[in-house]
C-alpha cells in the first residue's frame, strides 16, 4: 500500500501512480517531474521556489495557498481550507492545518493540509499543524503523513492523538530529522498506535 510513497526528508513526499505528486517540496536532492505539487503554507521549508523550479514542467499544476502563489509561477490553483479541487483528474481537498497552542502557523493565515486521491488511496498531508478539532471530520483516510516533533507543529503524542482521531489505515510520521525532531519521535509515535495503527517509518530517499 505505500511502495509508491517516497520520503525524500521533512514534509516532502514523492507519491507515484496515475501521477506524480509531490508535496512541499525542499531539499530536492535531484531533478525530477512531478505532474502535480502540494504547498501547505509559505514557510521557505515548505513553499521553496527553487525547489519547485527543479521539478516543475510546462504541464505541472501547483495547489497551494494565495500567499504561496505570489512567490511561484505557472499553472497555479489557489485554495483555502474547505476548497474542494479536480486537478489533472486528481480529487484534491484543502482542509485546515494551524496551531493551537502557538503562534507559528495562526488559523487566521488560512494554510492548509491536503486530503487527495491518487491510484485507489485516500492520502491525508497534515502540513504543519496542531491536533486540531476538525481531524474528527476527516473520513476514510488510507494513509495519514503526521508531523510528529513538536516545537513548531504537534508532539508526537498529540499525533497519536491526531492518529486515532482520523482512523486512517497507515500513519506515516513525518516534519523531523532535518530542522527539528529526530528520530525518536518517530518511533514514540509509533509506540503510541501500537495494536491500534499500523505506523511505517519511512527511510529518507
Amino acid at each position: 500500500m505505500i511502495k509508491n510513497i517516497h520520503w525524500l526528508g521533512h514534509d516532502t513526499f514523492k507519491i507515484t501512480g496515475e501521477k506524480v505528486i509531490f508535496t512541499d517540496p525542499f531539499n530536492i536532492k535531484k531533478k525530477d517531474t512531478a505532474d502535480i505539487i502540494l504547498i501547505t503554507h509559505e514557510h521557505y521549508d515548505h513553499c521553496s521556489p527553487d525547489d519547485v523550479k527543479k521539478i516543475q514542467t510546462p504541464n505541472t499544476i501547483i495547489v497551494t495557498t494565495s500567499d504561496c502563489a505570489k512567490k511561484l509561477s505557472g499553472n497555479i490553483k489557489i485554495v483555502k481550507p474547505g476548497d474542494k479541487i479536480n486537478a489533472g483528474g486528481v480529487e484534491i481537498e484543502a482542509v485546515p492545518s494551524y496551531n493551537t497552542n502557538k503562534q507559528f502557523h495562526p488559523k487566521d493565515k488560512g494554510w492548509v493540509g491536503y486530503i487527495f486521491n491518487t491510484s485507489g488511496q485516500r492520502i491525508y498531508i497534515a502540513g504543519d499543524t496542531d491536533y486540531i478539532p476538525e481531524m474528527k471530520t476527516f473520513k476514510d483516510v488510507d494513509i495519514a503523513l503526521l508531523p510528529v516533533s513538536g516545537t513548531y507543529v504537534m508532539t508526537a503524542d498529540e499525533a497519536v492523538q491526531a492518529a486515532l482521531d482520523i482512523k486512517p489505515k497507515i500513519a506515516i510520521p513525518m516534519h523531523y530529522g532535518s530542522i527539528v525532531g529526530n528520530k525518536n519521535d518517530a518511533s514514540r509515535f509509533a509506540e503510541g498506535l501500537k495494536g491500534k495503527i499500523e505506523v511505517v517509518i519511512l527511510n529518507e530517499e
